[in-house]
């Protein structure tokens, strides 16, 4: 029976697993010995690591330089593509190298093949050896020197506007034009020759391990680390290892990345899956579906499949550096994912003071952008370290702002080291949001935490905007109070409750935008995100807010005539005529001043928030734009509103000569109530007063939050957030206390509502 522990699954019916694999063809060792430069990678002992895991010798085949590229992808890679073009060309697997080049001369062959790196390169060295083009599909995610890389080989390289499976099939597309032989280590049904051959290429390296861990220490090794991304690498170790010839009985240990870990999530489901994946240093492991031909290998004879963080991959990097190996992220996961089994399941492994483990390091150094710790669990920690994450909405001032992607990339990666299920929505590029799913065991209410990732701009902030430092008990720096004190404790309180186990679902969406248009939530709502109840920590000064303001943006164009400054009778001035219109919205604000208002918002409001016309001092203006804000509470719908202002406008079109306007409305958002006797709020206010030790307090927001979408499809909802002050201001900051109130108070409602 299968056994799962977090980030790890663990089979043990793998120990007595037979692969139906025929033996190492001899005809690949051979051809591989041909190319240019061919020599055994070396084996690297690691001693201080095998000591502080307790095994007797930790190996490291050292893939950094194979064939003069920085990985392992050219042994699968020129393998399938000798045998493709050779199949293609009716030749035997006889033929030189030298001489299938020559053969290819004008019969109008060309390669193709997707890629997150590595594997691209290699299908353009192999077309650069046989003469042939190769055209190289990457996803858009692949940074610029790796698509340099790729080029420099001689191929024409394709960016695709989609992810790994994407670049998949359009280089599965284009490859069936005359001529065309796509090199891809995917297979899916009528294509398992080519992905089986790079299979069989990769047997190369693992016979050299065995000869040269036999030569010094007399034997194969006992436990085989491998990373995983599509699969087909992890399918040659778990052939050749698990083969009813050999006289080993060696385990075999996957690694993924925790962002895009599907083979796990495979195993899991007990079948193929395809899953959501969001972004990872690991880019040759980035892939969302495992390899139909690789699956039967891989559920039968994978004894121990686990996942690393980029954080943790990171760090194997610099402490593969101690013993001269210059990895990159992909070949030093394994390090990373020995550790985490070793610390977590070490008797999967079998292992004890003999035990050989060998860790396939699948890629030399490279550069990619330092990784932020996911493994923070401390809600203030946390808070600090969304502060110091540069997020300003880029459409709220002049200076533009970075957005969203990066603070996005660190939630959904820390979403994904716990095992939240996490889906990337990016509708408007650049301005993504995350949604992070832990799926309760059924029959419970879900739950919603919302909370915005955007902050308003950093330009004339009183000090470092980004230093969530610590100073009189408060976390200080742009957005700790508004509101990513909020969102650091409902991640927490979500992980945190996600581990008790649940019938209910909880979902996390951390959305973008909030600050402008509410993109994101907008998004995530279109996408088909519901739940039964929501909670948005915006900041709430630890009171429960119940209802909110909502607001209309109308643009009124008064219309004016062109003229000569000095042609007054035949010009008709824009600008002076909306100044009628600026006295009338300042008598509609006094009017709606008076009179009975919402209990807890009052009345409404209306201003001229921009004002714009005019070309030069000494014309008429033909045009004047005034923008009109108008704040709502309930009861007031756009009908009231458009209504109001068009009397305005058509009385002033009656009384004054020359009045002529057009009017448009921008945006409408509408107010926001909770119903106060509704269950959901009765809990909430529960579990507040749990959290606070103190009857909790009502409040109502005069601004606007996105609790009024989710109102809007139904989903009943509350805010609750922090305490602290200064949003938009040149000083913000949240306490540390509050913030351990609101996980408090936020884990006790899911807790009970998802039960």
């Amino acid at each position: 029976m299968a056994k799962s522990i977090p980030r790890t699954y663990i089979n043990p019916s793998a120990s007595s697993y037979h692969s139906s694999s025929p033996p190492p063809d001899p005809a690949t060792l051979a051809f591989h010995r041909q190319l240019p430069g061919y020599a055994p990678t070396p084996v690297v002992p690691l001693p201080g690591i095998a000591q502080s895991l307790g095994v007797g010798n930790v190996l490291l085949k050292d893939e950094s330089s194979r064939l003069a590229l920085p990985a392992f992808k050219i042994l699968g890679a020129s393998w399938a593509a000798y045998r493709a073009v050779a199949s293609a060309l009716g030749l035997s697997l006889q033929v030189s190298l030298e001489e299938l080049a020559h053969a290819t001369e004008g019969k109008g062959l060309s390669l193709y093949a997707a890629t997150d790196g590595n594997h691209g390169r290699a299908v353009a060295r192999m077309g650069k050896l046989l003469h042939i083009p190769a055209f190289v599909y990457v996803p858009k995610s692949v940074p610029l020197p790796t698509r340099g890389f790729i080029v420099g080989e001689g191929a024409t390289l394709e960016v695709v506007q989609g992810d790994y499976d994407l670049a998949v099939e359009k280089a599965f597309e284009a490859a069936k034009q005359p001529g065309g032989i796509l090199i891809q280590d995917t297979s899916f049904p009528g294509y398992e020759d080519i992905p089986n051959w790079i299979v069989d290429g990769y047997t190369t390296l693992l016979l050299e391990l065995d000869s040269q861990c036999t030569a010094s220490l007399g034997r194969p090794p006992d436990v085989v680390v491998c990373p995983v991304g599509v699969g087909c690498f992890a399918h040659a170790v778990v052939a050749h290892y698990k083969r009813p010839s050999s006289s080993s009985h060696t385990r075999i240990l996957t690694v993924e990345p925790d962002t895009a870990a599907c083979l796990r999530s495979s195993l899991r489901a007990g079948e193929m899956k395809t899953i959501p994946t969001s972004r990872t240093i690991m880019d040759g492991l980035y892939c969302g579906t495992v390899s139909a031909l690789a699956w039967p290998l891989l559920s039968g004879g994978v004894d121990v499949c686990t996942s690393v963080s980029d954080w943790e991959a990171n760090k194997a990097v610099q402490d593969l550096l101690e013993y001269g190996v210059k990895a990159g992220p992909c070949g030093a996961a394994t390090l990373a994912g020995l550790r985490n089994v070793a610390a977590l399941a070490p008797e999967a492994l079998g292992s004890g003071k003999d035990t050989i483990v060998a860790l396939l390091c699948t890629e030399g150094a490279r550069v990619y952008p330092p990784p932020l710790d996911v493994s923070i669990s401390d809600p203030v920690l946390l808070t600090q370290q969304l502060v110091r994450i540069d997020s300003s909405n880029p459409t709220l001032s002049a200076a533009g702002g970075a957005g969203e992607v990066r603070i996005a990339e660190y939630v959904a990666a820390w979403l994904a080291h716990r095992e939240f299920e996490v889906h990337w929505l990016e509708g408007t590029p650049g301005r993504p949001s995350v949604v992070g799913m832990a799926k309760g065991s059924g029959g419970g209410k879900s739950l919603m935490f919302n909370g915005h990732i955007d902050t308003v701009t950093n330009a004339g902030y009183d000090g470092d905007p980004l230093s969530g430092e610590i100073v009189d008990g408060a976390i200080h720096g742009r957005g700790a109070f508004d509101m990513k004190g909020g969102v650091a404790a409902c991640m927490v309180a979500a992980a945190r409750a996600k581990e008790g186990g649940l019938r209910g679902d909880i979902i996390v969406a951390a959305v973008a935008d909030e600050e402008d248009l509410s993109i994101g939530t907008a998004e995530v709502l279109a996408a088909g995100w519901r739940a039964d109840a929501a909670i948005i920590s915006e900041p709430s000064y630890l009171q429960v807010t119940l209802a909110h303001r909502g607001f209309q943006w109308y643009q009124v164009d008064i219309h004016g005539k062109a003229a000569h400054g000095s042609r007054p009778e035949l010009g008709v001035d824009a600008i002076v005529k909306s100044g009628h219109l600026l006295v009338e919205l300042e008598r509609l604000g006094e009017r709606l001043k008076g009179g009975e208002g919402h209990a807890f918002l009052g009345r409404g409001t209306v201003h001229a928030g921009l004002i714009k016309g005019g070309a030069e001092p000494s014309s008429y203006p033909a045009l004047c734009t005034v923008t009109v804000e108008r704040r709502t509470v309930p009861g007031e719908t756009d009908a009231v509103v458009e209504t109001e202002l068009r009397a305005i406008l058509d009385h002033l079109t009656a009384i004054v000569p020359d009045f002529s306007y057009s009017l448009k409305q921008l945006a409408s958002r509408p107010p926001f109530q909770a119903p106060l006797d509704s269950p959901f709020t009765q809990l909430v206010l529960s579990h507040v007063r749990t959290a606070l030790r103190k009857e909790p307090v009502h409040r109502a927001e005069p601004f606007w939050t996105d609790a009024a979408l989710l109102a809007e499809k139904g989903i009943e909802c509350v805010l609750f957030g922090v305490d602290g002050g200064g949003a938009h201001a040149a000083k913000e900051w949240a306490t540390v206390e509050s913030v351990g109130r609101v996980v408090e108070a936020l884990e006790g409602v899911v807790r009970e509502w998802c039960a």
